[in-house]
């Protein structure tokens, strides 16, 4: 090819490209306005969170996927979803009313046992909230600090914009809920999500850790957070109180049953309390890799989960851990026990039923 017409198709080329990335930029759609797109490879992408409607199962994860199995986890359907967000984390109190949370502080509901979902809050408007909440306190109590300052947090979240993922999601019912994120972002609904009131002054985290994971055990609400935080909400205090614990590093989760907890998180570290969150104990892993999920099944035994893939279970009295053999180890972000008891999670491949023994 002559150097002319080279240089002349190379020009053409690079007009196009030029073309091309303006109708994109011009095409741009925020996540939070776009709809997931529908997907065959769907349940075989990163999902990062599993929850029981009823006996259907939901998984949600990357790019706004959400989808449930009505056959305990053997075929999947995608479910229609308003936003193209990743979410992390999915929670149902009842067979038909859910709530999944993302990044982007989105918040999503289902009516429908998950097979579609709108979109209540997310993350362009969360610091609105929190501006008018403790504004408003602020104006009340004029020589209270704190409400200025909080006040002050909600406007640097309207500046910084949507990007503060909620990372865990709770309700009690159908009305009573809570949603939980980094930086100590925290809200709660009382009214099924259609309202939200901010309860950063709830918290007994100063520092303003990031709260990674919020669950109830039966007789108590605990939050899992950065550098040894662990939180459970007090009534008697109407808020959430530290609580003291022998670690210093991340808590990812909490699991439990009336009488007992667990609390896991990085390099392998578990816990055991049997007194409400009063004490501590260590539970031996024989591992250095993070515990990423856990789950409680119908026989009253924890089985954990790895980000390389393995699985803990614990033996009846639950004071001792033993690793499972499993084929084909991948990692695991979350895991349910399916309504015929079989063992389903989630991870970067997507979803999968697991041996339990």
């Amino acid at each position: 090819m002559c150097s002319f017409k080279k240089s002349v198709l190379l020009a053409l080329g690079a007009t196009l490209a030029l073309l091309q990335g303006f109708a994109q930029a011009a095409a741009y759609v925020d996540v939070l306005d776009l709809p997931a797109r529908p997907s065959a490879l769907a349940v075989r992408s990163p999902l990062l969170d599993t929850a029981r409607a009823g006996n259907r199962l939901v998984a949600v994860g990357q790019r706004g996927h959400i989808l449930y199995s009505d056959d305990d986890g053997k075929q999947w359907q995608q479910a229609g979803v308003p936003v193209s967000a990743d979410l992390n984390a999915v929670n149902f109190p009842s067979s038909q009313q859910g709530w999944a949370v993302g990044n982007d502080g989105v918040v999503l509901h289902s009516s429908d046992a998950g097979a579609t979902w709108s979109k209540q809050l997310d993350g362009r408007e969360i610091g609105a909230l929190l501006v008018q909440h403790y504004g408003a306190l602020a104006s009340a109590e004029p020589g209270n600090e704190q409400w200025a300052q909080l006040a002050g947090e909600g406007q640097r979240l309207v500046e910084e914009g949507a990007d503060k993922p909620l990372l865990d999601v709770w309700f009690a019912d159908d009305k009573h809920g809570y949603v939980v994120g980094v930086f100590n972002l925290i809200l709660r609904t009382e009214d099924g999500g259609e309202h939200w009131t901010p309860l950063q002054d709830r918290t007994d985290n100063p520092q303003g850790f990031h709260l990674n994971a919020i669950a109830s055990t039966g007789d108590g609400l605990y939050i899992a957070g950065e550098q040894g935080l662990l939180l459970k909400w007090d009534d008697a205090q109407q808020r959430f109180m530290a609580l003291q614990t022998p670690y210093q590093g991340s808590f990812f989760g909490v699991v439990g049953k009336p009488g007992e907890v667990l609390a896991y998180g990085l390099r392998g570290h578990v816990f055991r309390s049997t007194d409400g969150g009063a004490n501590w104990n260590p539970l031996d892993t024989g591992l250095q890799v993070s515990i990423t999920a856990a789950t409680v099944g119908a026989d009253g035994r924890f089985r954990l989960f790895t980000q390389a893939g393995h699985m803990l279970a614990s033996q009846a009295d639950g004071a001792r851990l033993q690793l499972v053999a499993q084929q084909n180890q991948s990692p695991v972000s979350g895991a349910i026990q399916a309504a015929d008891g079989s063992l389903v999670v989630v991870g970067s491949r997507g979803a999968r039923t697991l041996s339990q023994e």
